[in-house]
Parts: C-alpha cells; sequence; structure tokens
C-alpha cells in the first residue's frame, strides 16, 4: 500500500521532486507520484487530497514554483501531514514559492524543508511514519549512521592529505 503522496504543480519539478521518490526507494516506502497543479486541475487537486487519506496515505508531499499554492491548498482540504518543497525559479531564485509555502494562515499548517529540499521533505516523512514502525526507526538509525560514517572517513583523509590534496581529488 502506498503511504506517501509525491505531487508537483507541473513536469518541470520533476528532476527535483523525483530526489524523495529515490529516498522512498531507499527505505523501500511505497508512494504515489502525480503531477497535481493547484491551478490548473483544481478538480484534481481537490479529490487528490480528499481521498488521500482513505487511499491509504499518511503523509503528502507537495513541490511547487512560483505562487506555489499547492501545498497549502492540500494541507486545507486534508488531516493528513503535508509538507512542502519550494521549487527554485528563475525569477527570485525560489523564494518566491519558499514565501508562499512557509506563510500559511493559522490553522492550515504545512511543513517546509528547503528550496529544492526534496530529499529532506522525504526523511522527514519517513521519521512521520518510524514514530510508529519499529522496523523504519531502525532503517532510519542505519542511515544516520552510514552518514556519520561518511563524513568520519573525509575528515580523516582531509586530515592525511591536507586542504589542497584533499581538493584536487575529492572536490
Amino acid at each position: 500500500m502506498k503511504q506517501v503522496g509525491i505531487i508537483m504543480g507541473s513536469d518541470s519539478d520533476l528532476p527535483i521532486m523525483s530526489e524523495s521518490a529515490k529516498i522512498l526507494d531507499n527505505f523501500g516506502i511505497n508512494y504515489d507520484l502525480q503531477i497535481v497543479s493547484a491551478h490548473r486541475t483544481p478538480d484534481k487537486l481537490y479529490s487528490y487530497s480528499k481521498e488521500a487519506k482513505k487511499n491509504g496515505l499518511k503523509v503528502i508531499i507537495a513541490g511547487a514554483g512560483g505562487a506555489a499554492h499547492l501545498p497549502g491548498m492540500v494541507a486545507s482540504l486534508t488531516t493528513l501531514p503535508v509538507i512542502g518543497v519550494p521549487i527554485k525559479t528563475a525569477t527570485l531564485q525560489g523564494l518566491d514559492s519558499l514565501y508562499s509555502i512557509v506563510q500559511m494562515p493559522k490553522g492550515i499548517p504545512v511543513a517546509t524543508v528547503a528550496i529544492n529540499g526534496s530529499a529532506n521533505a522525504a526523511l522527514l516523512a519517513i521519521k512521520m511514519l518510524a514514530s510508529f514502525d519499529d522496523d523504519l526507526s531502525h532503517k532510519l538509525e542505519k542511515y544516520k549512521l552510514e552518514l556519520e560514517n561518511t563524513v568520519l572517513k573525509k575528515s580523516n583523509t582531509l586530515e592525511k592529505l591536507g586542504y589542497s590534496l584533499y581538493i584536487d581529488g575529492y572536490l
């Protein structure tokens, strides 16, 4: 059963939103991936949001650029947690998207990650799911340990090589 919804306002958002899918794939979490435009497909937005819980979803990740109404509109129509991913835009580098998603009115919360932060949105969704799933919680612990080990290895290499050789060989 699909537990996470990943939606985006346009197919141009897919390169960013696919990062959520990759993380969820790595954790073995089933998801629904769709294009749902707040402005161009309002009926689809409405039905997707209203039926999400009935369809087994437990959290929704919504990416949008520009006016970025998608996450807030979804949050207004469901009781599920919604995580907004502001998509970088050419005009304002994603600040317009970020401000639109962050500035939700009282009573309609949307968790928001960094501009183009789709991977972190997936990890936040996983943390929400792991609150009620010990196996998933253990996978998260393992993931965090792998992150730590990666940084420690890089630090040891930097210490051995010095900054100049490290930059030339690793960056």
